[in-house]
């Protein structure tokens, strides 16, 4: 039975193909776009869904969306009422796209399917699918789950039971109060962009001090022991107007929101610090009471704000569960995967057999491009190229590289479903150098100095390096975990603050250590990643280390590379040093008018935010 999963029409759309209860494949529009999240119909993703599967629109047998649009116009109906004559200006610049397109909902997928699919819809709530997506590929026949994100209908926060192939919806938290939004709130006032910069917040928040934690708690939240809480919706403009926040909040932090792409000060920081650990201390509070409320001692996360692993970790660390277990696509993209996964076993009642492994395949779930597409792609342009027939060679020769402080873009195998990169459109780096954090940011992904990165390492030498369980797992690079004391550095505590940070080397792998001693970690196995895996267990033989940087393959403002095209572009409009293409391997300094890349001169012409 093959049931095609969308999501659309608000953040990341996005299709699945689940044939039988097996995920077939999956992909964001955005990937084929090139339109960052990219909230259209996602003909594309559904056209590379469809030919992975081998099938065309007549031969599915469901078709499911990730949410109830009427439900929720019914919120947006019924906010517009409770705030009015405030929110009429907002409500009018929405309707219009409503009355064309989302009240009709069935109508787009009808023609996104170009009227191939005469067969059923099934709509299933967003927190629904966010659960489902969160549960039915987890490795535990029963787990706790909560799923946090800004607003779905009106659920803003669940918590539900699953046991083999059903789950029970037990609690949730309602619009306007929501974590994801409150979250976003922060992200807008510290001038980042909403639904994009909140990773620029969270890896903001060790530059600063909490300071003003406190004043959150007692001014903005009504925060209860079960992590329910009410917001004092006066600091927050969401409900009626174009911007997260009410000039309320600039008396509570001495001034108004910081303007985008001006400096970030010590302010910003001491921000970002606040909200990260108010946002870590609901979500610790949340999880103890699914664990009460339940008896689990399984969790499974996913929605928004599940994407936050500075909490993720602390979950793992602190909270009452063995085990913790997150979707890689957590966001909105998610919810296709786990509407159409809910309908398999939630409404079909088909059984569910967890095994071992989560049932995500690694999250490389997307399209992928054989070597000889490659090799007629280079051939054209023009390309000078290095081609391995042996794989074992060809890694050696990458990890080889790595080991030079060469930057390596690496597109191999099968893209990524989600928004990490997790070495099959990744760009890497050798870890041990400590100029690759700012070399990497400024001169290849065009971004701040302070965004860290990743280490990607063996998943038999993590507890090496930081402080985690002997081969725990953490395949999707969704936790952070602070590093082992005996890989840090003594740092003289000088007085140094803010980005100044930056210039102290803190570790062993100084490139992948943030200034609080903490890492976003990604383990490796052989079996979810099998090519990366393989490069780093040969960079390892060569320096003795197990780690190297790992950050998606893209510069900022654009989404992660899909095709070879795409690297290719991304590989010669920056400052990167090698692009391997499966077995191909081009060096830069080979290629015909390759040129250093201005960055002032390239920032200065998109303005990128």
């Amino acid at each position: 039975m093959n049931i095609l999963g969308i999501s659309a029409f608000y953040h990341d759309s996005a299709a699945c193909l689940v044939r039988d209860g097996e995920i077939v494949a999956a992909a964001q529009e955005e990937r084929f776009s090139r339109k960052k999240h990219d909230f259209r119909f996602p003909e594309q993703a559904i056209a590379y869904c469809l030919r992975e599967a081998g099938i065309s629109e007549d031969e599915l047998d469901l078709v499911t969306f990730y949410d109830k649009p009427l439900l929720k116009f019914d919120r947006l109906l019924e906010t517009y009422v409770s705030y009015a004559p405030r929110g009429f200006k907002l409500f009018l610049m929405g309707l219009p796209l409503w009355l064309k397109q989302k009240l009709h909902t069935p109508r787009e997928m009808r023609a996104g399917l170009h009227q191939r699919y005469a067969g059923r819809f099934v709509f299933t709530e967003h927190h629904q699918s966010h659960i489902a997506s969160a549960f039915f590929p987890s490795p535990f026949d029963e787990a706790a789950i909560l799923t946090l994100d800004g607003v779905g209908e009106w659920a803003t926060g669940s918590i539900a039971l699953g046991r083999g192939n059903k789950i029970e919806m037990l609690e949730e938290l309602r619009f306007p109060h929501s974590l994801g939004l409150l979250y976003s709130a922060f992200t807008y006032f510290t001038g980042f962009k909403v639904n994009s910069g909140e990773y620029k917040l969270m890896g903001l928040a060790p530059y600063g001090e909490p300071i003003y934690a406190e004043r959150i708690l007692d001014e903005m939240l009504d925060l209860k022991e079960d992590g329910s809480f009410r917001m004092d919706m006066s600091y927050f403009a969401y409900c009626y107007d174009d911007v997260m926040t009410s000039p309320k909040m600039e008396g509570l932090f001495g001034g108004p929101p910081r303007k985008a792409e001006s400096e970030v000060t010590q302010r910003e920081m001491d921000i970002a610090a606040s909200i990260q650990l108010v946002t870590e201390e609901i979500v610790l509070r949340i999880a103890r009471h699914a664990h009460e409320r339940t008896g689990a001692k399984k969790l499974c996360l996913a929605g928004g704000v599940a994407l936050n692993c500075v909490a993720n970790g602390r979950i793992l660390r602190e909270g009452p569960f063995d085990e913790v277990w997150i979707q890689p696509a957590a966001g909105d993209a998610g919810g296709a995967l786990g509407a159409a996964l809910f309908v398999w076993h939630q409404l079909l009642d088909n059984p569910r057999a967890p095994g071992g492994c989560d049932a995500m395949q690694g999250a490389l779930l997307g399209s992928h491009y054989s070597h000889d597409e490659i090799r007629t792609y280079l051939d054209g342009i023009g390309a000078v190229y290095h081609y391995y027939e042996d794989e074992e060679k060809c890694v050696d020769r990458i990890a080889e590289l790595i080991a030079d402080e060469q930057v390596v873009g690496h597109m191999a195998g099968r893209m990524e479903f989600g928004p990490r990169a997790l070495g099959a459109r990744s760009i890497l780096g050798d870890a041990r150098s400590p100029k690759m954090q700012a070399t990497m940011n400024l001169k290849i992904k065009f971004r701040e100095s302070f965004r860290p990165f990743a280490p990607a390492i063996l998943r038999e030498d993590v507890d090496e390096y930081f402080e985690m369980r002997a081969n725990e797992d953490s395949p999707y690079m969704l936790l952070v975990a602070p590093l082992r004391q005996d890989k840090r550095l003594s740092v003289e505590e000088d007085g140094t603050h803010g980005l100044d940070k930056l210039k102290q080397e803190r570790s062993v792998v100084p490139a992948v250590t943030h200034v609080d001693y903490s890492a976003r970690v990604q383990t490796l196995d052989a079996d979810r990643h099998p090519r990366f895996y393989q490069i780093v267990r040969h960079f390892k033989q060569r320096t003795g280390s197990p780690v190297v940087i790992n950050t998606s393959f893209n510069v900022r403002g654009e989404p992660i590379v899909e095709s070879p095209a795409d690297a290719h572009r991304c590989f010669m409009g920056t400052n990167m040093d090698v692009l391997v293409l499966e077995n191909f391997i081009l060096r830069k300094h080979e290629q015909p008018n390759a040129q250093e890349i201005d960055v002032e001169a390239y920032l200065s012409e998109f303005a990128l935010d």
